[in-house]
């Protein structure tokens, strides 16, 4: 699938979802206001109704618009003469029942004494009292005398009735996830494709140029007379055996990675000494970087624990890494010191540097960083990967430095 499917698949889905939403929330509001509709309209009647019958129980005459309603869950009754708290908390709780009203609320009765509302309770979904808080209610002027009563949790029994909008809401937000979590998937999928098919290009890539020129080095000591030019003859046969410690490398490499996908890390932790072990890898190296290589080891605690054979791969893969970054003739530079209780090993190099972007990614399997040409580089994108699982599996740190045009520096803190 191309990258400009997949982004058309990304907006259309997008566009659809956003859609999807839009409406669900125009109908939950609308559902949502219509129960609010209903609602006022049912405690208008309950209330009149109260008003009503407290009307005849004192033989005056009806109000005929008794109730006013002053916010979105208080209301005001007028009355014509003063009322018992005990009385009207009966009336009340009776017609709520009547009309199936489930929900809290509390009441209180202006005493124009006072000029106050004094707080009768709050009386809870299931119709019981209680008087231990005393909240203060709004007064009007549009009465003499009046009784007011709130809804403190009218938004939520509101909410509690629109089951079928909050279920299929919830399916809406079901169905957003999904989509989501699909396409992080398939963006996911994607990148790795593109990556693994850098892979084994570059592989393809890797292979071929030691194993061309093994087989031109063996053409020419198939011949007879090379017998006759051991100078000849030696060079050769060094560079078969140069070029098969390469491929050698490279298959390490990939069996290395491998196992530590597999989760198959096993450290042999054994006590070494660092810079023994640091002037056995660079020996071999020596020859090829001539003056390009530079060792300063300062440390003067050098025994660590350690596994002999990943941590060579670390120093190894590390100064690999700087060549390969590096114009000709490159110029790497190895360095270590004692800081505290731990070892300080730091790897640098003049080379191209790495930008501040691409830094928190270098260590990410089959990451290279881009240079222009995506085989002017050699390797796979696993060394520095292999690097940070072996400093985490010795619980160590690594820290790396960089600047565009000014070359790298990677630190590790080896602890002692």
């Amino acid at each position: 699938m191309s990258r400009n499917t997949i982004r058309l698949l990304i907006i259309l889905g997008i566009i659809s979802i956003t859609g999807i939403i839009a409406v669900q929330a125009y109908w939950v509001r609308r559902a949502f206001d219509l129960k609010e509709q209903q609602f006022r309209q049912t405690v208008m009647v309950a209330l009149r109704n109260v008003a009503n019958g407290i009307s005849k129980s004192f033989k005056v005459s009806q109000i005929e618009n008794p109730v006013s309603q002053l916010s979105s869950d208080y209301y005001v009754v007028n009355l014509r003469v003063p009322l018992d708290a005990d009385i009207l908390e009966h009336l009340l709780t009776e017609e709520f029942k009547k009309q199936n009203l489930h929900t809290d609320f509390e009441y209180g009765i202006y005493d124009c004494d006072t000029d106050k509302i004094v707080y009768g309770a709050l009386i809870n979904a299931n119709y019981e009292s209680d008087t231990t808080q005393v909240r203060a209610l709004p007064k009007t002027d549009k009465f003499l005398n009046y009784f007011g009563v709130r809804f403190p949790s009218k938004t939520s029994y509101l909410a509690s009735r629109l089951d079928i909008w909050l279920i299929s809401s919830l399916i809406t937000l079901v169905v957003t996830a999904f989509f989501g979590y699909s396409m992080f998937v398939i963006l996911k999928q994607k990148r790795l494709s593109e990556v693994q098919r850098d892979f084994v290009n570059n592989m393809t890539h890797e292979f071929q140029t030691p194993i061309s020129t093994i087989r031109v080095a063996t053409d020419v000591l198939a011949q007879p007379a090379i017998l006759n030019q051991p100078e000849r003859l030696k060079k050769y046969v060094q560079i078969i055996r140069q070029e098969n410690n390469r491929l050698k490398n490279q298959v390490e490499s990939v069996l290395h990675t491998a196992r530590l996908e597999r989760g198959k890390l096993e450290l042999d932790i054994q006590l070494q000494e660092l810079h023994s072990l640091i002037n056995e890898v660079t020996e071999g190296i020596k020859a090829e970087l001539e003056d390009g290589l530079q060792i300063v080891l300062n440390a003067t605690k050098t025994s660590i624990y350690a596994d002999r054979t990943h941590l060579m791969n670390v120093v190894r893969n590390l100064i690999d890494n700087a060549v390969k970054y590096s114009p000709k003739p490159p110029h790497v530079k190895i360095e270590t010191h004692n800081e505290g209780d731990s070892i300080v090993m730091t790897v640098s190099d003049k080379g191209i540097g790495i930008a501040q972007d691409q830094i928190g990614k270098i260590f990410d399997k089959f990451y290279r960083v881009p240079t222009g040409n995506i085989h002017n580089v050699k390797g796979f994108g696993l060394g520095l990967s292999y690097v940070m699982q072996i400093v985490k599996g010795h619980k160590w740190t690594i820290d790396v430095q960089s600047e565009i045009g000014n070359g790298s520096r990677f630190i590790i803190k080896i602890k002692q």
